[in-house]
């Protein structure tokens, strides 16, 4: 195989298969990246069996073909080259010869034959906004679990719907559920996956790299979930077992809320927190007509509270909450004001976005704690 492809093109391509590739495996195969070059494109593609990227670049192909090189050592490399182009030719032996401007290296490679086979991506079965769907990520994925025993707990479920595209999270302690109006063409009826957290960590890599209007093509199979973004291809395992029943969660009789401003609420739990157990990160927060109150002590560090107006009328409830849960969504929520929503001192509280205009719902539950 031998063929020449623009530096920057290569390096840009070369970078998405990086959060794929494994960086400590017992396969040695899956830290490499596998080159294929046909027509006039070359094609990268990387796997570590859980999650695999595909992606291509405009290349002058002098010889089809295919082999596999240290994905890692190769950007690396590649990123170090004067701008231009980049000449690459395989040999017999699985080597490589990079040859840019006056530099010429050789770096060993693995044969193409013991790279594993990525799965066919079947039909589509929708067009998602993929600036959508990394909106959905950003709101939910910070609420999955870290517990590597919850299987099922260590991603999200994505719901598909004619008119809605629906995205839940959570570890047993808070959920967060977002639901965003979507034209998802093709979908009749309900669809729903559960996607594993690294892959949505690469979904969010793709938006960044694509225009505004971008679309993904989503497909899914018996095992597998497909995302086509332009020339680029994710393909997914599915998590398997049962998520929990989230509609149970969502609180339905809210009796009394409060409206932040999400700036003034969020710096003052910030600065709270810093006197908060650093193990349970509790805090107790205060409601009162008016008024929201947030305190911390600890005997090691001290104590601190803090006052911010509020616009609430009912009962005083003091509720104490882990104070990195609230603020992942407040870090999160672009809404100037955000309502908090309670029942009573045992209950969950519920934040939300306020105000006018906003198309989707986002609702996040978090569990009080004892203190």
């Amino acid at each position: 195989m031998e063929f020449t492809v623009s530096k920057a093109d290569l390096v840009r391509e070369l970078s998405l298969s990086q959060g794929v590739v494994e960086k400590k495996t017992t396969i040695p195969i899956l830290s490499n990246v596998l080159l294929e070059a046909s027509g006039d494109r070359v094609t990268l593609t990387a796997t570590d069996l859980e999650l695999g990227v595909r992606c291509s670049c405009k290349a002058a192909v002098k010889k089809e073909g295919a082999g596999t090189v240290p994905a890692r050592k190769l950007l690396d490399f590649v990123r170090l080259l004067p701008e231009g182009d980049v000449h690459m030719k395989f040999l017999e032996n699985h080597w490589v010869t990079i040859t840019c401007g006056r530099s010429k290296t050789r770096i060993a490679g693995m044969s193409r034959d013991s790279f594993p086979e990525l799965p066919k991506m079947p039909e589509a079965i929708a067009e998602i906004s993929v600036k959508a769907l990394a909106s959905l990520i950003a709101r939910t994925s910070f609420a999955i679990s870290m517990e590597e025993s919850r299987f099922t707990l260590s991603g999200s479920l994505l719901l598909l719907r004619p008119d809605s595209m629906t995205m839940v999270s959570t570890d047993g302690h808070r959920l967060a559920f977002v639901q965003t109006p979507a034209e998802n063409a093709g979908v009749g009826q309900q669809f729903r996956a559960l996607i594993p957290k690294k892959a949505m960590g690469e979904l969010v890599k793709l938006a960044d790299d694509a225009t505004p209007e971008a679309k993904a093509a989503f497909a899914g199979d018996e095992n597998h979930l497909f995302f086509q973004v332009g020339e680029r291809l994710l393909i997914t395992r599915k998590l398997t077992g049962n998520f929990p029943d989230y509609e149970r969660v969502l609180p339905k009789d809210h009796t009394h809320v409060a409206t932040l401003v999400k700036d003034e609420i969020r710096a003052a739990i910030e600065r709270v927190a810093q006197f908060a157990d650093e193990r349970s990160r509790a805090i107790r927060v205060q409601f009162t007509d008016d008024l929201v109150k947030v305190f911390s002590s600890s005997v090691e560090m001290g104590e601190s509270e803090e006052e911010v107006v509020s616009q609430y009328k009912g009962p005083e409830l003091e509720i104490g909450f882990n104070a990195q849960y609230l603020l992942d969504f407040l870090r999160v929520t672009t809404q100037d004001h955000i309502a908090f929503e309670l029942k009573d001192q045992k209950s969950a509280g519920e934040l939300r976005p306020a105000g006018e205009g906003i198309a989707d719902q986002y609702r996040y539950v978090v569990m009080p704690m004892r203190i």
